[in-house]
Parts: structure tokens; sequence; C-alpha cells
């Protein structure tokens, strides 16, 4: 049969657009109806289900709540104040509103993470090519985003629209980081929180990024990392934050160094606030490990744990807190059901708990982790989601019972505890508890679970490979010929493997400037690789 060329164009062109309209009804059909919403607090997921929304970047219909549009809204109906301290800001969007009120009048303040403090655009050539690889790729990544006609070339125009810092920076938005308060910084200031009005609060384990709220630019099929967000009205609640918020903003930039950021912050008991049908528990990380750790987020997350009667359920980036491990194995020996997923990255390394949960060890350098507690009770209900290429599982929650949840922007770590500057939110309502539960089963469906044949083979490499191996207590820990980080001079420290007189010098340099506390302390120096870490484990302390 002949087809005329422009007939056979027509056919094409209408079965290409009767394929896209057919995928959105598809994803439309696919829509769960919405839970009902808490009159103060809402909760709102940037891979949920039952919402539906065109994003503004990559300008694709998708399935989700538009986390970056929740925190624009907050921030249009600011009368007098906006606080933010994020860890990262790049979202040109959100910047743009901060421009807009700063403008009118209103007071705008922004706290960032120092690793994040400069626009990305104003980096020079010789910086960009001293990145590591991960942080290059997210620089390419971006100059991507910025780069609106794609000539490989920014131009001005360009970098004030899309670069959000230049945004920032043009509006004359004051900002400062975790080294205002004369330090080289802390571990992280990993905040992902905004008040507004000293009374709207927007709390979420989400950066202000792309890859964090939508997906990556170049990559259309990711959804972004699985976050989530929360909207609260409530003064006294937003009094706790904006507290949290002057002690680490102080007198601003240019002034005296009176930030205080990490354990220089004075320590402050978890608050509870009812609110309508709302209990809430808030407290901000870190604590110094002098103090009782039942005064720390993670003795607040253990005390919550312990309240469970029939379930927990876990979603979170990384678990590598033993003492968490602990309580969950005596909560589990009650007969109550454990499930947990943990992002692919960090559930299978030789420090995660979800190995301890399912009952096996993984050695590292022929030493198992110190005070490493396989259960002897184990479960199959922990392992990773399966989600599109290029996200991770961001979440840092728990469900307890499906009426708490434990949430924030607190991993479920030592650093997060003693080092990082981070909010943890634990909220009573069964209402609340439904959108959490609705996501877990999400990702859970889906998810694979049990230890893999891989990490199986891997612990059973190493086995035969060492003749034995160590299982240390931090009671051992200390054994001749250790070194302190903190204390040994030059020629110690060069004992270490990789290390050599430079490398030592940069060492001093950095605990001068303040005391190192932990491994991310170490990886921040320049030099000090994770492989270099890992040689060094049980051969140090702090």
């Amino acid at each position: 049969m002949l087809i005329y060329p422009g007939l056979r164009n027509f056919w094409l062109l209408f079965l290409i657009i009767a394929i896209a309209a057919c995928q959105k009804v598809q994803s439309h059909n696919n829509r769960l109806a919405p839970l009902p919403q808490d009159s103060f607090v809402k909760v709102y997921f940037n891979q949920s289900e039952s919402s539906e929304y065109k994003e503004p970047y990559r300008q694709q219909t998708r399935l989700g709540d538009n986390l970056e549009q929740q925190i624009i809204d907050a921030i249009s109906q600011a009368k007098s104040t906006v606080d933010i301290a994020v860890q990262e800001l790049r979202l040109p969007r959100i910047a743009q509103a901060l421009a807009d009120k700063q403008k009118s009048g209103i007071k705008v303040r922004v706290i960032l993470e120092n690793t994040y403090n400069r626009p990305l655009s104003s980096l020079t050539p010789d910086e960009v090519k001293k990145l590591d690889p991960r942080e290059k790729a997210r620089y390419q990544e971006y100059f991507k985003f910025i780069d609106l006609n794609q000539d490989n070339k920014l131009s001005l125009d360009e970098i004030n629209q899309q670069d959000a810092l230049m945004i920032l920076r043009n509006a004359k938005i004051p900002w400062i980081d975790d080294q205002a308060d004369g330090s080289a910084g802390t571990k992280l200031m990993h905040h992902k929180f905004l008040v507004v009005d000293n009374r709207i609060v927007i709390a979420t384990s989400a950066n202000f990024t792309l890859s964090d709220t939508m997906g990556d630019l170049t990559n259309p099929n990711s959804l972004g990392n699985a976050n989530n967000l929360l909207h609260i009205d409530s003064p006294e609640i937003a009094a706790l934050f904006t507290e949290e918020f002057n002690l680490m903003w102080g007198d601003g930039p240019g002034g005296k160094p009176d930030s205080k950021f990490g354990i220089r912050k004075p320590l402050r008991s978890f608050k509870t606030i009812t609110l309508g049908d709302n209990e809430i528990t808030v407290h901000f990380s870190p604590t110094s490990p002098t103090l009782p750790w039942s005064q720390s987020s993670n003795g607040l997350i253990e005390k919550t744990l312990k309240s469970a009667k029939k379930s927990v359920d876990m979603a979170l980036f990384v678990f590598s807190e033993q003492s968490l491990a602990n309580t969950l194995e005596q909560v589990h020996q009650k007969d109550i059901s454990i499930r947990a997923l943990i992002d692919k990255q960090f559930a299978y390394r030789y420090y995660s708990e979800a190995l301890d949960m399912m009952g096996v060890a993984l050695s590292n350098q022929c030493q198992y982790e110190i005070n490493n507690k396989p259960w002897s009770n184990p479960v199959t209900t922990v392992g990773r989601p399966n989600l599109r290429k290029g996200d991770i599982l961001h979440h840092k929650f728990a469900l307890v019972d499906n009426r708490t949840v434990i949430t924030g922007s607190h991993n479920w770590s030592d650093t997060a505890n003693y080092g990082n500057d981070e909010t943890l939110i634990v909220i009573n309502n069964p209402v609340i508890a439904a959108h959490y539960e609705r996501e877990f089963n999400r990702l859970y469906t889906k998810a694979q679970v049990g230890v893999p044949e891989r990490v199986q083979a891997q612990i059973k490499k190493e086995q035969k490979q060492c003749n034995q191996i160590k299982s240390p207590t931090s009671e051992q820990i200390i054994p001749s010929g250790v070194v302190n980080i903190n204390t040994a001079i030059s020629t110690e420290l060069q004992t270490l493997p990789g290390v050599g007189k430079k490398l030592a010098q940069k060492i001093i340099i950095a605990r001068q400037q303040q005391k190192i506390t932990s491994i991310q302390d170490l990886d921040k120096i320049p030099g000090i690789s994770q492989k270099m870490i890992d040689k060094w484990q049980g051969r140090i302390q702090f």
C-alpha cells in the first residue's frame, strides 16, 4: 500500500501525541486518594502517589508533591521575617522568592553549610579541576542547569537568573555559614528548615536542590531523592526554631565571631508542645559527648523506639548507631514487628546496623566494627528500596505503632548526634503517621530485603582470608601504638598508613582550628581518603 510521506508523518505525529496522552492519563489514573491532613501539621512527600504537578525546570508532569513550591508558598506569606537554615540552597525559584521579599522590606536571613556557601558559577577552572569526582559531577550538572541556551558558556544573564546564591547576593540578602564562629566549620550545618513570621515552620529532610526535590536535570526518569516535608503552623514551635537559628546567627555577617554552631550551642532539653491533636517533641543536635546519651537526639530516638507495642518501620538514609540497633533488638524480643529500609550506598557497609539486624557481620581489615553485635534472633525484613536510577533514599524517619513519627534532618549516626547541627522532631498523631505509613509501604513493596548474595559472598571471602577477625569493644580500643589524632606529634602521625610529613602537618593545622572528634572530621582534611581511613581502623583515637 502506498503511503504519501506527508500522510505518514501526520500519522507518526498522531501516534506520538496519543502515546504521550495515554501516559499522562495512566499517571493520573494511578493516583491514590489523598489522605486527610491535620489542621496544624501538614505532610508532603516528593514521591507521593496521591498528587501530581508539572515541574518548572524539566517541564514534565509527574506524580509527587512539589516540595519547592511548598517552600516558596511559605516564603510568599511572609509579612515580617524569613529565616532559613539549610545545608545547600541551589533552587533559583526559592532564591528569587527570598529576593522579592527582601526587596519589599521583609527581613531575610540565611545560614548555609560552609562547603556550599559559594555560587557554583564563581568557581575558576583551576578550582573545578581540584574538585573530587563526586563534587565535580555535581558542578557539571549545575553548570548545565544554569546554561539555559546550552552553548557550554555561562552568560551574566544566565548566572543572575539561575545561580541561586548569585540571586541572593544580587539581592543583598545577608547569609553566613558555620565558620562564622571563627572556626574552620563544624562537622556539618545539616539543618533544612525555615521560619516565617515567627509562626510557620517548614522542616524537611530535603536540601533545597533539584536532585533532593524533583530529580536530576540530565536524567528525566529520576523523581528526586526520596524526601519528606512538614509544614507546621505554631508560634510555639516557631519559637524553638528561631532560638536555634539565633544561636547560630549571632550578630550576623561581618560582626563579632559570636555565632554558636555544633557543641558550642548551649544544651537545651527536649521540648514537647501540644498542638491540636498533635504532641510534638523537638530537639536540636549536637550534644556534647561528655553529657548523658539519654539527653541527646539519639537518646530521644531510643526513648521513642522503646515505647513501641506493635511495630517499628524505618526509612533511613544511613543507620550506623550501634546503641539504637541494640535497642531495636530488645524491642524485637518482645515480639514487635521490625522493618527497615536503608539507602543502598550505606545498607551493606561494615558499619551498617542493617547487617546486625539480619544477624551477620562484615569485617574491615579483618576487624569488625567496634561493639558490633549481630542479632541472635535476626529479621528478614531489612533491606533497601528499589528507586529510579540516580535517586537515593534520603528520608530519616521511623514510624512507631502507626501512631508516632520520628523525622527531621537527623541521620541515625554518631556524627549527627555529636557533631552536626540537626533537627529531630517526634510527632504523636495517627493522622500524621498515616502519611508516613503510606510512604513506607510504597517503598517496602518493591524493596530488596534480606542479605544479598554478593554480601554473603564477601563475608565468606573475608572469613577465609582472615586468620582471625577481631571484635573490639570500646574498652579495648586504646591498645599500645594507637595514635591520638589530637595530641600526636608529627612523627607519631607519620606512623599511620599513607601519612607523610606534609599530611601530618595538615592534620595538626586542622586540629588547631578545631578538635577532631570523628571520621567525618578527618574526611574533611585535604589528602585524607576513605581508603586511608579504613586502614586506620583500630589505630587511632580522638
